[in-house]
Parts: structure tokens; C-alpha cells; sequence
């Protein structure tokens, strides 16, 4: 089916930028939304960002204003542009997609990648 990889984590100092990548190399699938979401040692994975089929957004509370999520026209890739970084932002960070085959619906998860922000 799907198979998310990310790509663009790293270590950056507080108050920098970066770019994260997800691009969909399974199959050709109608998704309907993907997303990114966040899950720092000893606390529960959250919302990060989301952006829906008709490019409708959500964010988390305590990126709003900072993070912007996109995606390319084919709609197969899934971007997070990440600036005014903090620590608290340090987290491994998972893109996921919604999608429909047959009627059924599923979401599939990437690996995911570290973003280190350091004070």
C-alpha cells in the first residue's frame, strides 16, 4: 500500500529552521489527508500539523505560527517547514497518511526522524 519515508531531521540551535520531507514510494493511492505528529521520551505522540485533500490545515497549539505544512500537487508529499525552533520541539517526528482502498480506510505510519533542538 503506502510507504511513507521521511527525510530531513537533524540537529539545529534554537531559533533555526528546518525542512521535513515525506513522499509516499508504494502504491498509487487516492490519500486523502497526511499529517505530522511528534513524540518527545515520556510523553504521549501528538498532533503536529495536518493538511486534508483540499488543502484545509490543523495545527498543534504550540506550533501555530511557526510550522507550516504543505504538500505537491500530485499530493504524494508531504512538507513541514519548521522555524523559531525551540527545545521543546525536540522529538522524533512521524508523518502519517489517510487513505481509502476498496472502500476501507487506512492510515499508515513512517519511521520517522529526530528533530534535536538545542538550547
Amino acid at each position: 500500500q503506502v510507504q511513507l519515508v521521511e527525510s530531513g531531521g537533524g540537529l539545529v540551535q534554537a531559533g533555526g529552521s528546518l525542512r521535513l520531507s515525506c513522499a509516499n514510494s508504494g502504491s498509487i493511492v487516492s490519500i486523502n489527508a497526511m499529517g505530522w505528529y511528534r513524540q518527545a521520551p515520556g510523553k504521549q505522540r501528538e498532533l503536529v500539523a495536518a493538511i486534508a485533500s483540499g488543502g484545509s490545515t490543523n495545527y498543534g497549539d504550540s506550533v501555530k505560527g511557526r510550522f507550516t505544512v504543505s504538500r505537491d500537487n500530485a499530493k504524494t508529499t508531504v512538507y513541514l517547514q519548521m522555524n523559531s525552533l525551540k527545545p521543546e520541539d525536540t522529538a522524533v517526528y512521524y508523518c502519517n497518511a489517510a487513505y481509502e482502498v476498496n472502500g476501507l480506510g487506512y492510515i499508515d505510519w513512517g519511521q520517522g526522524t529526530q528533530v534535536t533542538v538545542s538550547s
